[in-house]
């Protein structure tokens, strides 16, 4: 059955009107001696994109999917995995993430929900076979229920905690069957309200051990795929406490952690913590630790967790300006983790919302490959640091001096004049880049 009476998206080039057409994203034009499938792997989110219906805090459902027409939650979910792979055929994406509770409906006991997520699983690899679509990552769900009020791997509740391993073991053991190259950690309800109940203490001591204990199952089962921790500031809770990546790379290096996670950057978190997506890429970059991207974007306006495809050029042509400084993505890709509005009820709307996205991201790919290739920004930073590179500043850099030599510098030579940092210049530059790049 076919549930979308759309054909396969092709590649129409920047001149198209047809709005169900690529007009930036050419899967194998090659960039950087890359294809574009390959640089930016794409990755479409199975819970925005099957399981969304339009609610919001103040609204129920909006959207009637031809895949949800059953009462039958088990028929419900195999219907979704055809849905799915039929839109990710034809929008030609190779990756798709999901959380546990996306793929298959809880049961009553945890041996209850086990066994639906391997009967969905089974399903699912057969339509992977199928379209040698691949798994990006895995995650499991461990906010929405009710048990997890006050959080899962901080939790007041040591039963929660037991039954939040429990929920991670078999997430990774079904991430590893579907050939998952990573396995993503974000604690929707880690974090607290007030901190005149919490023992903050406590709570991230057992959230790394939770995390060690991954590890170490992670070495038991021979699953080699990379971790990820996904920051996030707030909302659910007050305060998160994976707020964003200088913050969750303290906690790891405290804990000893740090050898085995990355960071999975989403660019409506790094603005809620009041920093910009490409801030939070340069934070991973440099420490290494990029891993992958939830692409989407938030509106300033309202200033919460809209998760709303992106499509500023500006925003996009910065992320892949990063990425591509790190190397570019080796397990990671660029995974949608947004959702059309609620007023776009249309199941065509949902294609429309991809196209968007995708072309965003390859027409800041190239762009950002054309600013590497010509070396406009690095060339003016090494210019700017340049003095870094000889006298004092080398000796500075190599650890030859102290307080002390440097004050017999400074009494002798005093300071030499500052030169103006351009910002004005180089937004100028940036922004014809964008404009001129086909």
């Amino acid at each position: 059955m076919a549930y979308f009476n759309i054909g396969k998206i092709q590649y129409e080039g920047p001149q198209s009107k047809n709005p169900l057409s690529f007009k930036y994203y050419n899967p194998d034009e090659v960039v950087m001696g890359k294809t574009m499938k390959d640089q930016l792997r794409f990755a479409m989110s199975y819970w925005h994109t099957l399981t969304y219906m339009g609610t919001d805090p103040f609204g129920g459902t909006t959207m009637s999917r031809d895949w949800d027409q059953t009462d039958d939650p088990m028929k419900k979910a195999k219907e979704r995995v055809h849905a799915a792979f039929e839109f990710m055929e034809k929008m030609q994406i190779p990756f798709f993430c999901f959380h546990d509770q996306d793929i298959a409906p809880r049961g009553k006991t945890l041996e209850e929900t086990n066994k639906r997520l391997d009967e969905i699983v089974a399903v699912i690899k057969e339509e992977m076979a199928r379209t040698g679509i691949k798994c990006l990552w895995g995650t499991t769900n461990a906010f929405g229920d009710d048990k997890f009020v006050h959080g899962a791997g901080t939790s007041c509740n040591a039963t929660v905690f037991a039954y939040t391993a429990a929920q991670i073991k078999k997430a990774m053991e079904i991430t590893k069957e579907l050939g998952g190259v990573n396995y993503v950690f974000w604690g929707g309800r880690e974090g607290y309200e007030t901190l005149l109940n919490t023992d903050t203490g406590l709570e991230l001591d057992n959230l790394a051990r939770l995390l060690q204990m991954a590890v170490d199952y992670a070495k038991e089962i021979g699953f080699t795929g990379q971790f990820l921790i996904e920051p996030k500031p707030k909302e659910p809770t007050k305060h998160q406490y994976d707020f964003d990546t200088a913050t969750v790379l303290a906690f790891l290096r405290k804990y000893n952690l740090q050898d085995y996670f990355k960071m999975n950057i989403e660019a409506n978190h790094a603005t809620l913590a009041q920093h910009t997506f490409q801030h939070e890429l340069n934070m991973s970059r440099i420490n290494n630790v990029l891993g992958s991207v939830d692409a989407n974007t938030g509106d300033p306006m309202l200033g919460w967790d809209t998760d709303q495809f992106p499509t500023n050029v500006y925003d996009t042509t910065l992320a892949m300006y990063e990425i591509l400084l790190a190397g570019g993505f080796t397990k990671g890709g660029l995974n949608f983790d947004s959702k059309v509005r609620r007023a776009s009820f249309q199941d065509d709307d949902l294609f429309y919302a991809y196209i968007a996205g995708m072309d965003a991201f390859a027409k800041g790919l190239k762009v950002a490959a054309k600013l590497l290739e010509d070396g406009v920004l690095e060339n003016f930073k090494a210019e700017r640091y340049a003095s870094y590179k000889e006298g004092i500043g080398k000796d500075i850099v190599e650890g030859k001096v102290g307080f002390k030599e440097l004050e017999a510098y400074a009494l002798k030579n005093g300071t030499t004049p500052n030169k103006s940092g351009r910002q004005e210049m180089l937004e100028s530059i940036l922004n014809q880049y964008i404009l001129e790049t086909k």
